[in-house]
């Protein structure tokens, strides 16, 4: 000890910062928008800093961490898994629309245009990065990153850090995230499927009929022409089927982590 200057309980210190920390990271790390790879790293470090300093007054009675024992990291790692988790069940929300999107292109031959998506790195359908791009103005819009990392704040007081092997998390409804999505993906394209489902039957009986005819010099501008109006048409219906589908979200997350 310097003389002049009050003990660092450097235990305390790290129980107190780093596990807020590693939660808020995790968090980051997969939250929809921010959690995306045009962020850069260095930006989200700083976001999980600044958040780990608002939080501060939701974090009580944090245990004291032992930085040279095993159990200090397990609690980090479980801190993480945590965060994960919140950001997870958030980002299944997009994966509906660019699912959706996915299913109308293919339908209709729309799936031929495709683009890289910048926050995935993979290539979808233009459809697909067309509908990811309206939810995400839609929920920068609508404050629906303020309201996660509200969430992820208040997350401290419904779940404190504790020093201990089991998670809070429940597991089995985050999994079940998985085929919540494909269903919404697949009621969300629902109508332009059907849609299109008569067009083919249509263009069958035309075939049927007047056999001199070539399909598939005729079949398929009508079908891209009949999906990019059912697109075109649907596009109103986007902000209602995201009001209730992000209800959904939030009220599936707060099941994860086992709010009331």
């Amino acid at each position: 000890m310097v003389s002049g200057l009050p003990d660092l309980d450097l235990g305390a210190w790290l129980g107190h910062y780093l596990w807020p920390l590693s939660r808020m990271g995790g968090f980051l790390m997969s939250m929809p928008v921010l959690g995306s790879r045009v962020v850069p790293i260095r930006i989200r470090m700083a976001l999980s800093i600044m958040l780990t300093v608002v939080a501060m007054p939701f974090i009580q009675d944090v245990p004291r961490c032992d930085p040279l024992g095993l159990l200090c990291w397990l609690v980090v790692v479980e801190q993480i898994l945590i965060g994960l988790a919140m950001g997870f069940c958030l980002q299944v929300l997009f994966q509906v629309f660019e699912i959706s999107g996915q299913l109308v292109a293919t339908q209709s031959g729309l799936g031929f245009s495709s683009m890289v998506d910048p926050s995935t790195g993979v290539s979808v359908a233009s459809i697909s990065q067309m509908y990811s791009m309206l939810v995400t103005l839609l929920f920068l819009a609508l404050n629906g990153h303020l309201v996660l990392i509200e969430f992820a704040v208040r997350s401290f007081k419904v779940l404190p850090i504790q020093v201990g092997l089991e998670l809070p998390v429940r597991w089995s409804v985050l999994f079940q995230g998985g085929s919540w999505m494909f269903a919404s993906a697949l009621l969300v394209s629902l109508p332009a499927l059907v849609a299109l489902l008569v067009v083919n039957l249509a263009l069958a009986v035309i075939t049927r009929a007047a056999p001199q005819l070539n399909i598939f010099s005729i079949g398929f501008p009508i079908t891209l022409l009949v999906g990019l109006l059912i697109v075109w048409l649907s596009l109103d219906q986007v902000p209602d089927q995201w009001h209730d589908l992000s209800m959904q979200a939030y009220d599936r997350l707060q099941h994860v982590l086992g709010v009331p």
